[in-house]
């Protein structure tokens, strides 16, 4: 009797499926074994933490202010002649009714000594004097002994020292934070602290930048140099009991209209807080609501793009 048996090909195709089976059963064993170890593994965030700040928070900002004398005095020649004496250098303090400068007129140059000769009484010869209407420092001369001159010439410029003010340019908008009378902090070049007072509004605006000038009184010596830029402080709000925390603590959607903090509620958890947040500086946001304590820990790092409730490792 002869026995049929499966030919090559059947044969073939049976080991195949029968690989196939196994493979498929050790990748099913192999997907269950990763679920169940991402299951028993947690992941653990390393953050560092940090408290809120209750000691009141400011939101300022600073603009740049020039040192300027806004009135500037030229002593002109009160008469047609040479100049027969200069009496002062560029930088010299005057104080007003100092003489300037003296004009011999050209008739008196001529004349003076026959006359007065004739009448000594006369005193035909002396010099006119030309004095300081100010009190101020000279900035600039513009003639020296020797010059013949007219009537009306420019003669000295002065800085008018009552004058001397600080001026900044401040965008409109910022307008209601500028009152008249305030007084502001003025920070120099070498780090010192001046105060000055909101003195005038100078009556345009600037029709492309739209800021508007605003004069500085600055108290105690009026001794900066002129062009001297220095920092002017406007606070446009301020709270002295503000419970803040640093920006880097505070998160929020894209759009920045849902803020939270990230909270721990035990030694290894932290939880998604909602908050209402208030004024803004640089490096501090206010916590309006919930009402935070100084007991209370907040992740300031490791916080970014986490789940509601993180496992978290605390980094000293």
């Amino acid at each position: 009797m002869k026995l049929i048996t499966g030919t090559p090909t059947t044969k073939t195709a049976m080991n195949n499926n029968y690989i196939f089976l196994i493979a498929l059963l050790l990748s099913i064993a192999s997907c269950k074994q990763s679920e169940e170890t991402e299951k028993t593994e947690e992941v653990i965030v390393p953050v560092t933490l940090t408290t809120i700040n209750a000691a009141g928070l400011e939101n300022a900002l600073e603009l740049n202010g020039t040192a300027t004398y806004l009135v500037k005095n030229i002593i002109k020649a009160n008469a047609t002649g040479y100049l027969s004496s200069v009496n002062v250098a560029v930088n010299d303090y005057v104080a007003t009714g100092q003489i300037l400068l003296s004009i011999k007129t050209r008739e008196a140059k001529v004349l003076g000594n026959t006359i007065n000769k004739i009448d000594p009484t006369l005193n035909f010869g002396e010099a006119i004097k030309v004095r300081s209407n100010t009190n101020g420092t000279i900035t600039s001369i513009n003639v020296q002994q020797g010059d013949y001159v007219q009537d009306g010439d420019a003669l000295v410029t002065i800085n008018d020292t009552k004058s001397f003010g600080i001026v900044l340019s401040l965008p409109y908008n910022l307008k209601r934070y500028v009152t008249l009378g305030k007084r502001l902090s003025v920070t120099l070049p070498d780090g010192t602290n001046r105060m000055a007072t909101v003195q005038k509004y100078m009556p345009t605006v600037d029709a492309t930048s739209q800021t508007q000038s605003v004069v500085l009184k600055i108290e105690g010596a009026q001794d900066l140099p002129e062009n001297l830029i220095v920092k002017v402080k406007i606070n446009k709000a301020s709270s002295s009991n503000a419970v803040s925390l640093p920006k880097a603590a505070v998160l929020s959607d894209q759009t920045e209209t849902h803020f939270w903090i990230m909270k721990m509620i035990n030694s290894n958890t932290a939880v998604k807080v909602p908050i209402e947040i208030g004024i803004a500086t640089d490096d501090r946001i206010e916590i309006i609501s919930p009402a935070l304590t100084p007991k209370d820990q907040i992740l300031l790092t490791g916080n970014y793009g986490v789940n509601d409730t993180i496992k978290v490792k605390v980094l000293k």
